[in-house]
């Protein structure tokens, strides 16, 4: 299914946002994350579906100053 991630068109064969995360190589990374809009907190992400053309933003702290 074709999704976007952070504005690019991705083609993933995953099913929620937490198998989205590990295939992107985020693993236990610390980010904050949406989809359609809308903020998953990090205990949602293995309920939270995908579908096709979602917009799914992960976003990364930074640090400085």
């Amino acid at each position: 299914m074709k999704i976007l991630v952070n504005e690019e068109v991705h083609d993933v064969g995953v099913r929620t946002l937490d198998a989205l995360l590990r295939e992107l190589g985020y693993g236990d990374a610390c980010v904050a994350t949406a989809v359609d809009g809308d903020f998953i907190a990090a205990a949602r992400r293995g309920a939270q579906p995908l579908h096709e053309g979602c917009r799914v933003e992960i976003l990364a702290p930074m640090q400085g100053g």
